[in-house]
């Protein structure tokens, strides 16, 4: 596979984008890729720096004749989101990803694909490396953690980037160029567990949501995907109006910015409820698929029996659990005034955990407004006060404010038009790009996010448009011409 994908157009960042996913790069473990592109502009005689965090800045002199343009950073993050389905055998701290191509798309096999923020990493090495190619001075500046934090974006020092026009290649839509996003904050709910010994006569079982699309929970939460916690803690509460039973664990979901595609719970029933249990589950599957047949018509719930649990959660303490989880907001909260068909502020509830002795779930806020953000975080928080649960807010990031007088906004929609022979659409984004805290740290900086078109983000479903890479590869550079 990997002399089909080099050979895509162009070849030079395919090259390097099959090469990069060679290499683990989760949140938080991005040292081989740091290594690798240090390795990279060391041999191509490029000066770079890295930060206390693990940010780093790489820096390509302009090409004659353009030594008095403004530097222009080309930002990405060197992180991925690391998600595969169940049923895939894949080590995500050493396994390669596997690459395929499907009717004009790159995907992967079973997992993420990377190209969020990859196909950004690609683009910049392909400028590091042709030297045919007219620019102005260049910086790279590859962030770490983006997926899970924005952390290198949020430790970024006043003095470590340069120039004040910044391209963040981090957006899902070849049509569009995104000048705003959404602010966000995570609040996180903890509760320790009440075990108590389980009944000698009841048996365990597994009740497990899953076969859902997930998705970017900014990107995709206006669709109206399922969320699997949502739909399991659904069923736990009307399965309470059945017959009296005990949870023992309930896990589900992956990440913060992430719709949850799976959760499961091990459940301890009364043997003679067995057949009853069974109906309710083929019951749930039918009413879910009745009510998502237009966007998770795959969904499914299951039951398969488990050795009998040695402890369970206490009637009390389940039964609050359950209905915190049954009334959690999730979904879109408003949509912007602003820009017509825009999120302005929406909530996820992104995943649950047991270990030892708590059960703890993450939430994730996102708004334009910062007012909202806390609205919403602190509507989470009451509701999580209610069942007795200790609630941690942290301190979230900044929205980036939209500028329609930007002078790069302008000069990429003149070289849009003439390219491409159209307007490009312009508005923001629902997502926590990293421009919000870029644009906070680094004053005076004009800046613009776009991106080759990719869906499924975050999710095993990942996929890029092969035609829309050469289309962004080529407007790039035409700014890259174009900019003074």
């Amino acid at each position: 596979m990997r002399e089909v994908i080099e050979a895509l157009e162009p070849k030079l960042v395919w090259k390097n984008f099959y090469a990069i996913g060679q290499i683990p790069r989760c949140s938080k473990k991005e040292e081989k890729i740091r290594n690798f592109l240090i390795d990279f502009a060391e041999k191509r005689g490029l000066s770079w720096d890295r930060d206390e965090v693990g940010n780093i800045i790489v820096r390509k002199p302009a090409t004659p004749g353009m030594e008095n343009r403004p530097t222009c950073v080309i930002q990405g993050h060197m992180d991925m989101v690391c998600e595969k389905n169940n049923d895939t055998q894949h080590d995500f701290s050493k396994d390669p990803i596997k690459m395929k191509i499907e009717n004009g798309w790159v995907t992967a096999e079973g997992t993420t694909l990377g190209a969020d923020n990859g196909i950004a990493i690609a683009m910049a090495m392909a400028l590091m490396e042709d030297d045919s190619i007219a620019h102005p001075p260049l910086e790279f500046l590859f962030t770490v953690d983006e997926e899970t934090g924005l952390t290198g974006a949020t430790s970024l020092k006043s003095d470590f980037v340069k120039g004040r026009y910044l391209l963040n290649v981090d957006s899902e839509e070849e049509t569009t160029l995104f000048i705003g996003c959404a602010g966000g904050q995570n609040t996180i709910l903890r509760k320790t567990i009440d075990f108590v010994e389980p009944h000698a006569d009841h048996k365990t079982f597994l009740l497990k949501v899953g076969g859902l699309r997930g998705g970017h929970s900014g990107l995709n939460i206006h669709e109206g995907f399922g969320n699997a916690i949502k739909l399991l803690a659904r069923a736990l509460y009307n399965l309470n109006n059945e017959f009296h039973f005990h949870l023992s664990a309930i896990n589900g979901g992956s990440a913060h910015n992430a719709i949850p595609r799976e959760a499961e719970a091990v459940i301890d029933v009364p043997s003679d409820q067995v057949d009853k249990l069974q109906a309710f589950v083929q019951k749930y599957q039918q009413i879910f698929r009745d009510e998502l047949k237009f966007v998770d018509k795959e969904v499914t719930v299951s039951v398969q029996e488990q050795p009998k649990a040695q402890k369970v959660f206490g009637t009390t303490f389940k039964d609050r659990l359950v209905a915190v989880l049954y009334a959690m907001p999730h979904g879109v909260i408003a949509m912007s005034r602003a820009m017509e068909g825009v999120v302005e502020t929406s909530t996820n509830l992104a995943t649950i955990k047991t270990a030892d002795d708590k059960v703890e779930m993450l939430t994730s806020q996102r708004s334009a407004i910062a007012s909202s953000i806390t609205d919403v975080s602190d509507k989470v928080k009451a509701l999580g006060e209610l069942g007795d649960f200790e609630v941690e807010q942290n301190d979230g990031y900044p929205a980036w404010q939209p500028n329609p007088d930007s002078k790069l906004l302008r000069i990429c929609k003149t070289i849009y038009k003439e390219k491409f022979g159209k307007e490009p659409e312009v508005t923001a984004i629902h997502a926590g790009l990293e421009c919000g805290i870029i644009g906070e740290k680094y004053n005076g900086m004009d800046m613009i996010s776009f991106g080759p078109d990719i869906t499924g983000a975050h999710s095993p479903d990942e996929k890029i448009r092969i035609e829309s890479v050469k289309n962004v590869w080529e407007f790039l550079l035409e700014i890259l011409k174009k900019i003074e």
